[in-house]
Order: structure tokens, then sequence, then C-alpha cells
């Protein structure tokens, strides 16, 4: 078997750059895994049908990556929402319902689950705080984003420091959706018309949920960045809930994106 050794994330030129030594990141892909089948790779999903002791598996080995215990991890039951919860040292391995996290505690991997929403990853460096949120259409609209932000700087994080990177996600390309949709963002705001596009279908547009995610990101007053990766057509490295639902299989895994303050 693979060990952690073989993990290999995508990584943001803007952490890089801004971040420091001191803050870890990445976008984990397959690649490094232990599950099989229509989950092969690095599925850690415990929501999915998947083998738990795979899937347990696969966490542990996220958690090693940052030189972390697996109990270390600390991720949500994701929900669709706009609650970001703070975790600090006595974190315990809860899963409560919420759709983003935020610390300032140095050793604790904050990590979110995607097969198409859009993992943000967020970090004011010079105050050592540190967030990440699972950004779909709902949660985007809703203020997901503007939640982690406000728990980052419940910490001491200042807004005009606070970077933040959208990692793998569905592209426009790929995301068709109904009028019933288009017509619940024009009622929230009718400049958001410019995410969507006509497709093939009659009545149907197709969905720019990255382009959205970064407007809303730099109205909040942060520096965003876009790794423009799109996980419906990159199948070797990506999980993909539309993909598996356009081919009807039964069921399918989920990447984590991750983020940690090291540990002196």
């Amino acid at each position: 078997m693979q060990d952690d050794a073989s993990l290999s994330p995508v990584q943001s030129p803007l952490f890089r750059a801004k971040a420091g030594s001191g803050i870890r990141h990445g976008y984990f892909t397959r690649q490094g895994g232990v599950s099989e089948g229509i989950y092969r790779g690095l599925n850690v999903g415990l929501g999915s049908n998947d083998d738990r002791a795979r899937v347990g598996e696969n966490r542990a080995r996220v958690a090693r990556w940052f030189k972390a215990v697996p109990q270390r991890l600390a991720t949500v039951h994701q929900i669709h929402s706009s609650d970001a919860i703070i975790v600090d040292g006595n974190y315990d391995g809860a899963r409560p319902d919420a759709d983003a996290l935020a610390t300032a505690t140095p050793g604790i991997v904050l990590g979110v689950l995607s097969a198409d929403c859009g993992p943000v990853l967020f970090a004011d460096p010079e105050s050592g705080v540190i967030g990440a949120a699972h950004a779909g259409w709902k949660g985007t609209l809703g203020g997901i984003l503007e939640s982690t932000i406000e728990a980052m700087i419940s910490l001491g994080a200042r807004r005009e420091r606070i970077i933040a990177c959208l990692g793998p996600s569905i592209s426009r390309q790929h995301y068709e959706v109904g009028p019933e949709f288009v017509e619940r963002f024009l009622a929230a705001e009718a400049s958001y018309a410019s995410f969507f596009s006509p497709s093939g279908r009659n009545g149907h547009a197709m969905f720019d949920l990255p382009g959205l995610t970064i407007r809303r990101l730099n109205e909040a007053g942060v520096t965003a960045e876009n790794l423009d990766i799109c996980t419906y057509a990159d199948e070797d490295r990506f999980f993909s809930y539309r993909r598996t639902t356009h081919r009807q299989e039964p069921d399918y895994g989920r990447q984590i994106s991750a983020i940690c303050i090291g540990e002196d």
C-alpha cells in the first residue's frame, strides 16, 4: 500500500507567496489513497458508502501529511449552510453541522470536503489565523464565505490581510441549471445575471459558481485567487457529484482541502 508520502496536493501560488512557511495547505486529489472501485484513491468522505476503514486510512494520511495525528484533522458535517465554527485546542473530533471552520491554534488541520462545490482556504499569516469553507451555490449565496471571514476576525485576523484561494470546483462549462435556479439568484442580486449563459436546452443556463465565489470574496475585502481547476472535467484527479449523476453511478467519493498552522 502507498503511504502519505505519495499524496500530491495542488497548492496555491498566492499562499506560497504570502503565507510563509508557518502555514501549510493543500487541495488534495485522488492520488495516494487506498479506496477502490468508484471511490478509487483518496476518498475521505465519511458520508459515502465506501469501506469505513479505507476512508479512515485516507483521512489519516492527510493528517500525517501535515505532521498531525488523525484526531487533529477537524472537519464538519456539511449541510450547505452559512454557519462557520471556531476550533481550538479542545477539539475532540466531533463533526457539528456547519460548512466552515476557523482557528488560531497551531497543529489543528482544518479540512473541507468537496465533489464539485468550491473549497476555499483562508489565512491571515500575520495574525496566525486560518479558515476553510465548503462553498456550494447555496452556501455562497447565503454567506458562508463572509461567515468564515467574520469568524477569523473574531480570532484576531484583519480583513485587509486575509488571503483566500478557491480550489478545484465545477466550471461553468459543466454546470447546467434550470430556470428556477436562475430566478433565485436574480431575485437576490440582478447583477448576478453575468454568472449565467445560455445552455443547449431551452430555459436552462450554464452557471459560473467559481466566478460568483471570487466576486463574493472580493466584495468581502480579502485578496482572492481561483486555481481554475474543474472537478467534472478532471476525472483522474477529482471526484465529481455531477459527473457521477450523469453516469448514473450509485455513489461518489469526496476530496479534501485542508490548512494548518505549524507547531513550533
